[in-house]
C-alpha cells in the first residue's frame, strides 16, 4: 500500500516518467498490464516501478535458490571415547574419523571422563595426542585440547582445507627453504 500522495515513477525498461500522483502512476502501471510497485519508500518523494511483480519475486527465490545451491553446510561430527579406550577400538573411531574429514566436515573429538578417572587427565590427554599423531597427514588440530566440565575434546579439520583457507606467508616459505647454517667455530 503505497501511502504517499505523490511518487517518482520509474518505467519497466528504466525510463523516469516523472513525479505523478498515486492514481495516475497506478493507472499507467494498470494500462500496461503491471504493477506499481514502491522501491524506496524512504525518499522524498517515494520512488515507485512500474513491473511485474510476480515476476519479480520469481526471480528473487530463483537468485536465492541459486546461490543456496553453491553453498556447502560444514557439519561437525562428534567422536567420544573413554580415556582406557582399548586399542581396536581406537582404531575403529580413527577410521570414522578419517571417512568425515574426507566428506569435507570437521570432527570433535571428546574425551568422557568418569569419577576417579579425572585424577588421571594425562591418560585421555594421551589418547588425544595420539589420535593427532596418527591423522597429522590428513588432519590439523583446530582447537588444541582443552578441559570442559568433565570432557576433555579437541577439534579436527581437513588438512587440505585449512591449507586452503591460509595462505602461507612469505617469512614461513623461506624459513623452510634455507635451511639454518651454523657458524664455524674452530678450537
Amino acid at each position: 500500500m503505497i501511502r504517499a500522495r505523490e511518487v517518482r515513477v520509474i518505467a519497466s525498461d528504466g525510463e523516469q516518467l516523472g513525479v505523478l500522483s498515486v492514481r495516475e502512476a497506478i493507472a499507467k502501471a494498470e494500462e500496461l498490464g503491471l504493477d506499481l510497485v514502491e522501491v524506496a519508500p524512504t525518499a522524498v518523494p517515494p520512488v515507485c516501478r512500474i513491473m511485474d511483480f510476480g515476476k519479480y519475486k520469481y526471480e528473487l527465490n530463483k537468485k536465492a535458490n541459486e546461490s543456496r545451491k553453491h553453498q556447502t553446510v560444514i557439519q561437525i561430527k562428534e567422536i567420544k571415547l573413554r580415556p582406557r579406550t582399548d586399542d581396536h577400538d581406537i582404531e575403529f573411531k580413527l577410521n570414522n574419523i578419517k571417512r568425515f574429514l574426507a566428506d569435507g566436515d570437521k570432527v570433535k573429538v571428546s574425551i568422557m571422563f568418569r569419577g576417579r578417572e579425572m585424577a588421571h587427565q594425562q591418560l585421555g590427554r594421551a589418547v588425544l595426542d595420539r589420535i593427532v599423531t596418527e591423522l597429522k597427514t590428513i588432519a590439523v588440530v583446530e582447537q588444541m585440547p582443552r578441559m570442559e566440565g568433565r570432557n576433555m575434546f579437541l577439534m579436527l579439520t581437513g588438512a587440505k582445507k585449512a591449507q586452503d583457507g591460509k595462505p602461507e606467508s612469505k617469512a614461513e616459505s623461506k624459513a623452510e627453504s634455507k635451511p639454518e647454517s651454523k657458524p664455524d667455530i674452530k678450537q
